[in-house]
């Protein structure tokens, strides 16, 4: 009898099946899954940046849903700026009482700190080509995160220790109204350190059990 066999057809579907996941496929070989990557952001989010109070800020805009959660998909520096710059515009023309933030993640690009430290410098000088300086600002959040003059265990980089590699979208008017709320907005920062320390690491992995 002419025709696919069952046998073949049934090596035809588990072939499509391995082609449709090559194709969502990371670096590294783990699957795609932006579900998984926006529930740990939001999890980290609310055990760590809110629930430590780090940033006294964020749980008005986060629990009124006006934080956008952008997952890219990108493997390079050059198609992350090309995303980058889309979200940065999408955020300027947005009415700020429906999206106020954005967090652009992006697991599969820019793992190594270093060169995410100088993607930086170009998240700046986009900001200047759109014309956003003084508009938009980029805040920055990374599993390898270190500040200067610390090691890299130091407690305190675990203020900025995001579960992904992600660019902070933040509206320059929004970070003005919150200052106007704090009398020394440089006491955020030594109470973070004293916070982190007081945790210690113990406490640390303590809240993502």
């Amino acid at each position: 009898m002419g025709g696919i066999t069952l046998t073949a057809l049934g090596k035809i579907t588990a072939l499509a099946k391995i082609t449709a996941l090559a194709k969502i496929m990371g670096r590294g070989g783990s699957a795609i899954d932006t579900a998984e990557v926006i529930a740990q952001t939001r999890r980290w989010l609310e055990r760590s940046v809110i629930g430590l109070d780090l940033c006294p800020f964020a749980g008005a805009v986060y629990s009124g849903g006006r934080v956008r959660f952008c997952v890219s998909e990108q493997r390079s520096a050059s198609a992350l700026l090309g995303e980058l710059r889309a979200e940065l515009r999408d955020l300027n023309d947005a009415d700020p009482l429906r999206h106020e933030t954005t967090l652009l993640i992006h697991p599969w690009v820019l793992n190594d700190f270093i060169e995410y430290n100088d993607f930086l410098e170009v998240c700046d000088t986009t900001l200047v080509e759109l014309d956003l300086e003084g508009e938009i600002q980029v805040a920055s959040f990374h599993p390898q995160y270190r500040f200067a003059g610390t090691d890299s265990e130091d407690i305190e980089n675990y203020t900025n220790r995001s579960p992904h590699p992600m660019l902070h979208l933040l509206r320059e008017s929004s970070i003005e109204r919150a200052i106007e709320a704090v009398p020394d907005t440089d006491e955020i920062y030594r109470k973070n350190i004293r916070t982190l320390r007081e945790l210690g690491h113990a406490g640390w992995q303590r809240l993502w059990r």
